[in-house]
């Protein structure tokens, strides 16, 4: 079983951050491949450069040469999903819902630690329509900047513990971590909270594989019905810019090259 991980931002550290994350999750046999889109925002830090990044990162599906049985998006709260849903005929999963539903198996309502307090809204918005809100004790800002969780990665740790302690006090029993960024650094989280705490990146790989496993794919009878044929201007973007795996931005082709061999 192979499962790509796609990195919303192009940041090629933070990729391969979060594909160590979900290699330590996978089981044996499963094959992790990771990538970022070849152009858009290198963090994504509200709407705006969300529907950049969810542009940026179809139009990376649509020209991807790879085989794969699965795709995990790894950003927290971005749109985007549904478009990769109708694009692939392969599962696709994201962290958020992902963390959110393995959190409620563990306790009865969890709370959600993130990046900055601009991030929280979205992030609410993401789990009201997945119907997953209702559980949820809170969503609260660290005050970090995406880029700057990875500047400092003790002090990440201490404002992170120190956010999620205020959302335990809240009423949460589980804590997810809020970012694609924050992968890995649960264990030291729980460590110190003493509730579990759930890595989306980890959680939506094996629920990828357990969907994989059992056979299943995403329902194309309707909501995610393939895309109806039609001309669309400039499409794939990468194509007419001339990016691509032999001809990309030098970062993103060493990174393909070094860590994914994609």
């Amino acid at each position: 079983m192979r499962i790509l991980v796609m990195n919303p931002n192009t940041t090629a550290s933070m990729t391969a951050s979060i594909r160590a994350t979900a290699t330590a999750a996978a089981a044996p046999g499963t094959e992790i491949v990771a990538t970022e889109p070849l152009w858009g925002p290198v963090s994504i830090e509200g709407h705006f450069e969300g529907y950049l990044s969810a542009a940026a990162v179809l139009d990376r599906l649509a020209t991807l040469d790879t085989p794969f049985d699965a795709l995990v998006m790894a950003g927290f709260g971005e749109p985007g999903r549904e478009g990769a849903q109708e694009l692939l005929d392969v599962p696709v999963l994201d962290i958020t819902e992902s963390a959110a539903q393995m959190a409620m198996m563990l306790g009865h309502a969890y709370g959600v630690v993130t990046t900055l307090d601009r991030a929280v809204p979205q992030i609410q918005d993401r789990l009201l329509t997945a119907g997953l809100l209702q559980r949820c004790a809170g969503v609260r800002g660290t005050g970090l900047g995406v880029l700057e969780l990875e500047e400092d990665p003790e002090r990440t740790v201490e404002v992170i513990i120190e956010t999620a302690r205020a959302v335990v006090r809240a009423g949460a029993e589980v804590i997810c971590l809020g970012c694609g960024g924050m992968a890995g650094l649960d264990e030291k989280v729980a460590a110190e909270l003493g509730v579990p705490v759930v890595d989306g990146v980890a959680a939506a790989v094996k629920f990828a594989e357990a969907v994989v496993g059992l056979g299943l794919a995403t329902s194309r009878s309707r909501s995610f019905a393939p895309p109806r044929p039609k001309v669309i201007g400039s499409w794939p973007l990468s194509t007419h810019l001339g990016l691509g795996r032999a001809q990309g931005s030098p970062r993103n082709t060493d990174f393909s090259a070094q860590t994914s061999d994609i």
